[in-house]
């Protein structure tokens, strides 16, 4: 049988030759062999699932007529008819090219096995020189273990610059100030890990847009600008994409793909149907939006499928009324079925649909592996002992329907966090998944001596250095240099939009936190103190229009409740601008809703008091409310200062807190999850009794000055105010 094979093989390679001698148009007058163009062949690698070795022949130099040269297979470690089909070829390059390719089957056998090689070698030429006569193919497996590393953001709401925070390592510092994210510092580490990690994959889980004067300026241009250092490997769209409608919409989608040379971002969204002829999807064949993208590595390809938020999208942005939203778990379900008749087992769902309806509907879908998920601005990973509210494990791990591992993920917002996860497919599941979050920070550290901000040097700054250099989930973390230059541009025109005028006050409103503190610079102690001769209220008065604008703006609320300190400085009298606004509420917070029994609402008020009062917390905690109002004497003990709890209804009237009714309260995100003695708010929190608007809290306000209040601010009616008297402690 084996003399039969080497004959039969023989025979063909002779006949094979002698037909291409026989078209050759080669005579006795030909060129002398030593101008004759040299041949060779080249190495060639593929996977199994490839299916094909293609191995190029090429000329060093072109010829005036046709070249032929004949080649054959040969094993290495790779065995014929087991690893690669035996062929015997003729490589013909026509006259005037240089080029052409050989085609050799490769056998997907579905057994795990090593990278394996085998060989072309040439035989002989007519019309050409010997040249590399032997190249090699190398033939890579599919069927192993897949590692693949996911690098994702998720929510940075047009946050471009860097902010301050604050962290706890557990140095004899204690809690330290520090600079805060940014984009530029986004870009440094998405590069270094990607730079560092095999078969990475960049991703951005939706809501890049709106948040801040960036967007209100650029509309999204800076935020793809500054997107395209990452160029990221997808973009799931979020709800506040469509917060200007689609058109507005189709227009960021554009600038992030304005130059696909240098970076093309595949939007993403398989529940998302724009109507055929509108911006997302112009003409029928032409879709801003795909429901997937497929990756291969390896040979063996990853599926990553968008889903949006649905009914969120369409009640609290601005889509289409003819765009559709499909179910999330409905539409993920057919996601993997579809991706399974093609053959592909390994699916990411890259979500903006909150994290704890990712844990839901991974248990309700078959054939998904891993969820990278927004819009909760989740912060996973072991950060609670830093001093940061956590959500839950980086990675969560839960499983599908089929009862298979899941891991689920979120980075947090506002460019602070950059998420990595490791995971490892086999045979279409996970068998492991890891990776940590990292925090970005940087210098200057600052601590307060004194009242006064004091930058660590020497040993202090040594040992935050260290702490940092030891934990796993904070990075110090530099900004890159052209993201850096880039996003400048971008800030000299804000610099120039936050001198605009968005409204007037009447009078100088006065800044203050318990009443009669004397917070103010530019108001007397009288003009905020009934007790004073001048004025007949108590409060700050900016406090309280702050208030009233949190209550306006969060829709469903039947009052509004926050911290004094929350608001930050005194409005003059005269125009009021958008820096203003973004001074008076200068952080990082959004309007939330929360759900509480009127005997809740009674219990946190004593508990912001007791926070200054037992608990030697900030007077920042002291409250201030919009349709509640009180009295309050502060020499009582706990759980007896505060009297006459009444709630403002539609027709102007005051009635009494009920104990027993449940109020939709509005509030900011820092005191709605607890902090600031605002304990039962955080019970509220953790029970999944809130609802995040993620308006920012000074955008809120400005809407409220131009939409609601007329462009003017005025003190308001004393009857109004949230503490109608006040006994002080002695």
């Amino acid at each position: 049988m084996l003399k039969r094979a080497l004959a039969w093989g023989c025979a063909a390679v002779m006949a094979i030759g002698t037909a291409a001698i026989a078209e050759s148009p080669v005579s006795a007058e030909s060129p002398r062999r030593g101008s004759l163009p040299r041949i060779s062949v080249s190495d060639a690698t593929a996977n199994e699932a490839d299916g094909v070795l293609s191995f190029e022949v090429s000329l060093d130099k072109t010829s005036d007529y046709d070249v032929s040269a004949v080649y054959v297979t040969r094993n290495g470690s790779a065995k014929r008819w087991r690893d690669y089909v035996w062929t015997v070829a003729v490589a013909t390059i026509p006259a005037g090219e240089t080029t052409t390719t050989i085609d050799v089957d490769i056998i997907d056998d579905d057994r795990e096995e090593a990278t394996e090689t085998m060989k072309l070698r040439f035989k002989y030429a007519f019309g050409a020189r010997r040249g590399d006569r032997l190249g090699t193919g190398t033939i890579t497996d599919n069927d192993g273990p897949l590692n693949v590393n996911l690098i994702h953001i998720n929510d940075h709401h047009s946050h471009l610059g860097e902010e301050d925070g604050d962290l706890d390592l557990g140095t004899s510092v204690g809690e330290f100030e520090h600079t805060l994210g940014g984009f530029p510092r986004v870009v440094t580490k998405i590069n270094e890990l990607d730079a560092a990690l095999e078969n990475s994959v960049k991703i951005h889980a939706g809501d890049a847009i709106t948040g801040t004067l960036f967007y209100s300026l650029f509309s999204g241009e800076a935020d793809a600008a500054l997107m395209n250092q990452v160029c990221f490997d997808m973009f799931a769209l979020g709800n506040h994409e469509f917060d200007d409608g689609d058109a507005a919409l189709a227009g960021f989608i554009g600038e992030l793909n304005s130059d696909p040379s240098v970076c093309e971002t595949p939007v993403i969204a398989a529940n998302v149907v724009p109507e055929v002829g509108t911006p997302l999807q112009p003409t029928a064949d032409a879709s801003l939006i795909q429901p997937y993208v497929i990756k291969e590595f390896d040979g063996q390809k990853v599926a990553f499928v968008g889903i949006d938020i649905a009914q969120k999208t369409q009640v609290s942005s601005s889509p289409l009324e003819t765009t559709q939203f499909l179910d999330e778990v409905e539409t993920a379900q057919a996601s993997v079925d579809e991706l399974a008749a093609m053959g592909i087992d390994n699916v990411v769902l890259v979500t903006h649909y909150q994290y704890e309806n990712d844990l839901a509907l991974a248990s309700q879908v078959t054939g998904i592996d891993a969820i990278v998920g927004g819009d909760s601005h989740s912060l996973l990973g072991d950060y609670g002992p830093l001093g940061l509210n956590t959500s839950g494990d980086y990675p969560t791990i839960t499983t599908n329907a089929d009862g298979d591992t899941v891991c689920v993920v979120q980075a947090w917002q506002y460019s602070y966090l950059v998420g990595e996860l490791n995971l490892t497919f086999d045979d279409g599941k996970i068998t492991e998944c890891g990776g940590n979050p990292h925090l970005l920070v940087d210098e200057p550290f600052v601590i307060e001596v004194d009242d006064e901000d004091v930058v660590l040097e020497g040993d202090q700054r040594q040992e935050v250095l260290d702490a940092i250099e030891a934990s796993p989930i904070v990075d110090l973390v530099s900004p890159d240099a052209a993201t850096s230059a880039l996003l400048e541009t971008f800030s000299e025109q804000v610099d120039v939009l936050a001198g605009q005028v968005i409204g007037s006050a009447t009078e100088d409103l006065c800044l203050e936190r318990i009443p009669g503190q004397g917070r103010s610079s530019i108001c007397a102690i009288d003009e905020v103190s009934a007790s004073g001769a001048v004025s007949n209220v108590n409060g700050g008065f900016i406090q309280q229009i702050v208030t009233d604008a949190f209550a306006s703006r969060a829709f469903r609320a039947d009052f509004a409740l926050q911290n004094a300190g929350g608001v930050r400085e005194d409005i003059a009298a005269g125009d009021v601008t958008i820096a203003d606004a973004f001074n008076l509420l200068p952080f990082s917070n959004t309007l939330v809703e929360l759900e509480l029994s009127g005997a809740e609402v009674a219990l946190v008020l004593e508990q912001a008091v007791s926070n200054f009062i037992e608990e030697g917390g900030s007077t920042g905690s002291y409250p201030y409310a919009s349709g509640l109002r009180w009295d309050v004497d502060l020499t009582q003990p706990n759980g007896s200062r505060f009297s006459n709890l009444e709630v403002k209804q539609d027709d102007g009237t005051w009635s009494a807190l009920d104990p027993a009714a449940t109020y939709v309260v509005a509030t900011n995100s820092f005191i709605a999850s607890g902090r600031d003695g605002y304990l039962a708010f955080g019970v509220a929190f953790d029970e999944g009794r809130v609802v995040d608007t993620f308006i920012d809290y000074a955008q809120g306000f400005i809407d409220y000055l131009e939409q609601d209040a007329g462009g003017v601010l005025t003190v308001p009616d004393p009857s109004d105010f949230s503490t109608q008297s006040i006994i002080q402690a002695p």
